[in-house]
């Protein structure tokens, strides 16, 4: 089983706490239709487990497979630079069918940033860095496609969905397991 390498750490996207019981990492792609699926999956884990789980969002763009990958995931780099990265993060997962130059102005209009300052970002690639790091952690943890989680640092591997994770979190966090 694959571990962590990044320990998480300030440089992270992080709700909640991060001494919570259980930490889940999620190593995504904003144009993967799979990890868009697992959005509503991991906000109904983050209700139930609520102050016992702390979710960590990493790039891992795709690129070869899906060209808006990095820069929608600039534009949430944008975002997050200036406070607002979960405005961005969820708005690009809610309209994945329409990444582009137009979604990421309105993302960042809506979060009240200025679209010149994205605009210089995506043209400059100023947050490649910080993704290249993501993914380049990813693939020292043994990252091979989207979305990848792990619990506590230990890998998850998708063998019972969602049910699987819920319990990965609940043993994780000494809750009780299905229901």
């Amino acid at each position: 089983m694959s571990t962590l390498r990044i320990p998480v750490g300030p440089q992270d996207h992080v709700r909640g706490n991060p001494d919570a019981a259980a930490v889940l990492v999620e190593y995504g792609d904003y144009q993967c239709p799979f990890c868009a699926q697992a959005v509503p999956a991991i906000e109904q884990l983050r209700q139930q487990f609520g102050d016992a789980l702390c979710f960590v969002f990493r790039n891992f763009p795709l690129a070869d497979a899906h060209p808006e990958a990095v820069p929608a995931a600039m534009t949430a780099e944008y975002a997050g630079a200036n406070g607002r990265f979960w405005d961005a993060h969820d708005a690009l997962y809610a309209n994945q069918d329409q990444l582009g130059e137009g979604l990421y102005e309105a993302i960042v209009a809506e979060a009240g940033l200025p679209v010149s300052g994205l605009r210089q970002a995506l043209r400059s690639g100023e947050y490649g860095q910080r993704i290249q790091h993501d993914f380049e952690g990813g693939v020292r943890s043994g990252v091979n496609g989207t979305p990848c989680f792990f619990v506590n640092g230990q890998r998850y591997d998708d063998a019972d969905g969602l049910q699987g994770l819920f319990d990965a979190i609940a043993e994780a966090t000494g809750a009780s397991g299905r229901d």
